[in-house]
């Protein structure tokens, strides 16, 4: 009989709050060599890649679906988790789940940041990520592991293969993520689950969970309307469908349209709708949000009302007396967990390391708005950046650089007059703009896979639109003021160079209107 290895994990400073009986703060972890042995082998069999090559598989194009197919496809959720032997194990998880149109993923940030400063042990569930699939899970803040996401992948892949037919089919991209996150949640034994509704509410995989401990929407506007509806009403009808009775419900200030949805949903289920205002920065004694905006104060604000609410459910209501009307000061840990959030590809700046680029020189400004609320948001944001840099250092030579692209989904006559004429209002002129395709179109979801050098046959199309759009704005003749180029990596070696060129000025680079466009300037400037 093979001997068993025993492992102990320890704290080499004083320990995080845990309750007593739950949490030992020195684990003992008994793994037997065989197990090992076969662990070793499953991983060398099944790497990252080949995980990474089968999840791409499951990648649809997304349309419109009526309702009576919504509800046969969400459904089908129930039966993956069977399968997976998840439905037990997914019951028991104390989530708090949030659904929005912007804000939604910054308010996730934020509160399993602060759950995490007390000490709690946390999973984070997030879409869409920028450079890496893993970026989706995290635990404890960090993201999962490349072992373990290969081990928890191979062990939902290898049932859902064998048990799924014509009759239920594989999950598709992203029901199969939740189920995976589900998955390495209950394994990892997190305290808390903060769940992001990918898309919608009522229909989206993360709704499987039936008895949440708190619910959270975050402000809503136009997006997605292909799937959601074209109006406010329908939109916030569908994102309402997380509410469930018995469950506290807490939203932002939202257009009447939107709140009147959502309140005749709570009503319909008994639940009490409340409404919470954005957070007074001077709570915050002197230290900014990690996030940056001032759109991120009402997102710190549901944040908090959504960690209450969890902890006084949860037995831990003595650890938290939260006012969300935001007169009482906050608890150190609130205060902690908010300015250290953080979270990429939303208002992030990057200053690129070049040899021939004096430091500081080449400023990169990173959000991935891509609806007319959220670029409207992204604009006041860079523009008060740059401002605020021009008033420290007045006497230096600024020129600011648009790098944009957006889905063909999105209409660029909502996104790019926004963006242009704020940014005019507060006094910033782009010099260029430059429109190029996603990057990552060419590439999978891992972050070791590389693009082709010179992708070939590239269609343009659409971001000669998107240019057509920007010259009728800033009305110049084509090629003085924007351009387009065939690769990402094309663009930003001419920034570069540029820069390069000319070495008393400071150029500052906006890159907005995709995620996807964002992850992929980051993999970039990042190498």
């Amino acid at each position: 009989m093979l001997p068993s290895i025993t492992f102990y994990r320890t704290f080499p400073f004083p320990p995080p709050h845990r309750s007593s009986n739950r949490f030992p703060f020195c684990r003992t972890i008994s793994v037997s060599a065989a197990s090992m042995a076969l662990s070793g082998s499953l991983a060398k069999r099944s790497s990252y890649e080949e995980a990474v090559s089968s999840l791409s598989s499951l990648i649809t194009s997304r349309t419109r679906t009526d309702a009576s197919d919504l509800n046969e496809q969400f459904n089908w959720m129930f039966h993956y988790l069977k399968m997976l032997d998840l439905d037990g194990p997914v019951s028991q998880l104390k989530v708090i789940h949030v659904a929005g149109t912007k804000g939604k993923g910054s308010t996730c940030i934020f509160t399993e940041s602060i759950l995490r400063c007390y000490g709690f042990r946390t999973g984070l569930f997030t879409s869409p990520h920028l450079r890496d699939v893993r970026e989706r899970f995290r635990v404890d803040g960090l993201e999962i592991s490349e072992e373990k996401f290969v081990k928890y992948f191979w062990w939902c892949w290898d049932r859902l293969q064998e048990k799924t037919d014509d009759k239920i089919p594989m999950p598709t991209y992203f029901r199969f993520l939740a189920l995976l996150a589900f998955k390495i949640f209950s394994a990892e034994q997190v305290d808390v689950v903060v769940l992001e509704v990918g898309l919608g509410g009522k229909y989206d995989a993360t709704n499987v969970v039936e008895a949440p401990i708190v619910c959270g929407i975050s402000s809503l506007g136009y997006d997605h309307m292909d799937v959601l509806g074209n109006t406010l009403t329908e939109i916030a009808g569908a994102k309402a469908g997380i509410f469930k009775k018995g469950v506290a419900a807490y939203t932002v200030p939202q257009p009447d349209e939107a709140m009147s949805a959502l309140e005749h949903r709570a009503s319909e289920l008994g639940i009490s709708l409340e409404v919470v205002q954005p957070l007074d920065a001077a709570l915050l004694n002197g230290q900014p949000l990690g996030l940056q905006g001032d759109h991120q104060f009402i997102n710190a604000a549901l944040a908090i009302a959504l960690v209450r609410t969890w902890l006084q459910k949860t037995g831990h209501g003595d650890l938290i007396s939260l006012d969300c009307s935001n007169n009482g000061p906050l608890p150190e840990q609130v205060i902690r967990g908010l300015t250290t959030a953080s979270l990429q590809g939303r208002a992030q700046i990057v200053h690129l390391q070049d040899d021939n680029i004096t430091p500081g020189d080449l400023v990169f400004y990173l959000d991935g708005a891509h609806s007319p609320e959220s670029m409207e948001m992204c604009a006041r944001w860079f523009s008060q950046a740059i401002n605020d840099e021009k008033q420290q250092q007045p006497l230096k030579d600024y020129r600011q650089i648009l790098v944009f692209n957006c889905m063909s989904v999105r209409d660029p006559e909502l996104l790019l007059p926004r963006l242009f004429n704020i940014c005019a209002h507060q006094g910033v002129q782009f010099s260029k703009a430059i429109f190029v395709p996603n990057q990552s179109q060419f590439n999978k979801l891992g972050s070791s896979t590389a693009p082709p050098p010179q992708p070939q046959q590239v269609d343009l199309t659409w971001q000669l639109t998107l240019q057509r759009v920007w010259e009728k704005l800033v009305q110049s003749d084509k090629g003085e003021r924007s351009s387009v180029f065939s690769s990402l990596p094309e663009a930003v070696n001419w920034i570069k160079e540029t820069a390069r060129k000319n070495k008393s000025t400071r150029f500052q680079i906006l890159v907005t209107g995709s995620l996807h466009l964002v992850g992929d300037m980051i993999r970039l400037i990042k190498k």
